[in-house]
């Protein structure tokens, strides 16, 4: 009569330690996989319209260029390197605690002008069309009309797909190739938005 209850809660003890054991090791999945694989973001302003909405979801893919080793300035290989065009997520330069999504626009050693809404490296127009068809507003300290600006070498030059509500390189200077998080890969909320980005 008095074995009962002692094996019910040795039962309960070891259920309880499963759990505890399938929590733990879910939640270092979960981070191993959010470090060094893909992390979901949530689009907070409208920097990024049409492109991408207040409120879309979207996942970010750290495979593409590397992902970084916490706690380091260290970057694992990628599959490749950063592409003009693409749409990335990085670390804020002026609070790194704070993540910012922008289009790569020009790259280290690269000289950039915004002439007349559209974007010049090097002097020759910029002819991607996803990057063409976009009219770069000429504003702030490193984006006024005529201005050829020298992005320092291992750093990016970045802005906004809505050029006239965002805070992007024309304000605040260059991205370094440290900060970068990954390339934005696709919308998987809501449902109508689901795509692929490019």
């Amino acid at each position: 009569m008095n074995e009962q209850p002692k094996i019910t809660k040795e039962h309960a003890k070891a259920v309880a330690k499963e759990w505890i054991e399938a929590i733990v090791i879910a939640f270092v999945l979960a981070m191993f996989i959010r470090t060094f694989f893909i992390q979901a973001f949530k689009i907070p302003s409208g920097s990024m319209e049409k492109t991408l909405m207040i409120k879309d979801r979207l996942m970010v893919t750290k495979l593409d260029y590397g992902p970084k080793v916490p706690f380091t300035s260290k970057r694992l290989p990628g599959f490749g390197k950063p592409e003009r065009g693409d749409i990335i997520v990085f670390k804020y330069p002026e609070n790194p605690k704070r993540a910012f999504i922008k289009r790569l626009i020009a790259f280290g050693g690269e000289q950039v002008e915004i002439r007349e809404g559209d974007i010049y490296i090097n002097g020759q127009l910029v002819e991607d069309p996803v990057i063409k068809n976009i009219y770069y507003y000429n504003r702030g300290d490193f984006g006024k009309e005529g201005q050829i600006i020298t992005v320092p070498e291992h750093y990016y030059f970045v802005l906004g797909d809505n050029s006239a509500s965002s805070s992007d390189s024309r304000y605040w200077g260059f991205v370094p190739e440290i900060n970068l998080i990954g390339k934005a890969q696709f919308i998987f909320w809501p449902p109508q938005r689901i795509r692929f980005l490019k």
